[in-house]
């Protein structure tokens, strides 16, 4: 299920975006908003695959909001639906999947968004990892693993649904997980930044780490966490 949040000042003009991803099988519409500060608050909340936004819109406009997005590494796609064409090199600096010129026809929003589907179809299942494990190989979708924890000669994966042990070392294992979701927090811990929900005070210089999905913690540097407010959020 691909979730979506949409942007445009133009009350009509969300509406038809609206209207139409709605009707698109393997959509789910997170929310739909008429400013690009709102629509920035959502995208800090909740976690959506792909923003649909209008750009010149007032204080904040959707190109500033995409620059946001891929500044700061957030794993959210873009496609811009505008009236104005002359942002569009800069757009695809941004490496966009779409911009859309109003007044456009429904076909041509459902098929960037049908493209789209597809395209993450075929990325995930390379998005996987193959964990060596004596006689067996588990493969772990990397979208579900929560954190990675080494301790004496072995390396624990957690994932939404079960933990997996290893004797491939953290720095084989950061070597797979290249995506910016996963920051190698502590010499013996690698997390995904999307399941984390609270940093807490450990010692002077470190932090325990909470996730959604799993009741254990890793830790995390104050080097390291001052990156992740910095870039991440």
């Amino acid at each position: 299920m691909i979730r979506i949040g949409i942007v445009d000042d133009r009350a009509i003009d969300l509406e038809k975006i609206h209207s139409i991803v709605e009707q698109v099988d393997g959509t789910e519409i997170v929310f739909s908003v008429t400013s690009a500060e709102e629509a920035y608050r959502q995208v800090k909340q909740e976690t959506i695959d792909l923003l649909i936004a209008d750009i010149e819109m007032p204080e904040l406009s959707g190109y500033e909001l995409a620059d946001l997005i891929h500044t700061h590494a957030l794993d959210i796609d873009v496609i811009f639906v505008t009236a104005n064409s002359v942002y569009a090199v800069h757009a695809f600096e941004l490496n966009v999947h779409d911009y859309i010129m109003k007044p456009y026809r429904k076909d041509r929003l459902v098929q960037s968004l049908e493209r789209y589907i597809q395209k993450t179809r075929s990325t995930e299942m390379k998005g996987r990892l193959f964990i060596k494990q004596k006689s067996e190989i588990h493969i772990l979708p990397k979208k579900e693993i929560i954190f990675i924890e080494r301790t004496g000669r072995s390396s624990t994966i957690y994932t939404k649904g079960k933990t997996v042990q290893t004797y491939q070392t953290l720095g084989d294992l950061e070597g797979e997980l290249r995506e910016r979701d996963f920051i190698r927090s502590h010499r013996s811990f690698i997390i995904n930044i999307h399941y984390v929900t609270n940093f807490s005070l450990y010692a002077k210089n470190s932090y325990t780490v909470s996730f959604d999905g799993t009741d254990e913690k890793a830790m995390i540097t104050k080097d390291q966490l001052d990156y992740i407010q910095n870039y991440y959020f």
